[in-house]
């Protein structure tokens, strides 16, 4: 086998392999995470800066580094001690993590409908709050998340979107629940 084709596969396969630890990071150190702030005790959202990750992560454990914090930018001088929980477990305080746990065993309020294993990236469940509003988990700030579900119920992708539209845009939609009824007597 010439030294060229040996010297393209070692590449091909040092390539692969770096792919796949860059996927890694990304999978397990990108997204909103709540953390319990060290110094107030009281939870915080925060983002890793993930280009860090990647660049000191490659070869070797990533550095992590905040990106941002709810807290900033009044707290931004802190020592971000916090970084220790996230080490400890990336994955638990991610906020798809905690969404999809929470939804996992529950059932839309409105149709019943099992939520099971979500894909809170495809067909994304809401949650039914006070005043009765469903809305996008995306609205929910990551610092009062926790809050938030504690007293939320859990709203299927349609249900909420059917909501909206009702909420949104009254004039355009038509109640025939009422001639249907009228019909079957």
């Amino acid at each position: 086998m010439p030294v060229h084709t040996i010297a393209l596969l070692v590449a091909v396969g040092l390539l692969c392999l770096v792919s796949v630890r860059v996927v890694s990071i990304m999978y397990k150190y990108q997204g909103a995470r709540v953390i319990t702030c060290p110094e107030n005790r009281e939870h915080a959202g925060v983002e890793l800066d993930i280009r860090r990750a990647l660049s000191t992560g490659v070869v070797s454990p990533p550095r992590l580094v905040l990106a941002s914090c709810s807290r900033w930018p009044e707290r931004a001088g802190c020592g971000q001690e916090c970084l220790s929980q996230i080490a400890a477990g990336p994955e638990g305080c991610l906020v798809r993590n905690i969404l999809a746990n929470w939804y996992a065993e529950k059932k839309c309020v409105f149709c019943g409908q099992p939520f099971g294993h979500t894909q809170m990236s495809v067909r994304k469940p809401a949650l039914l709050v006070e005043g009765q509003i469903t809305t996008d988990c995306d609205h929910v700030p990551a610092e009062r998340l926790l809050e938030v579900l504690a007293a939320a119920k859990p709203v299927c992708f349609a249900c909420h979107t059917a909501n909206t539209w009702v909420r949104e845009h009254p004039d355009l939609i038509v109640d025939r629940s009422h001639k249907t009824e009228s019909r079957n007597r």
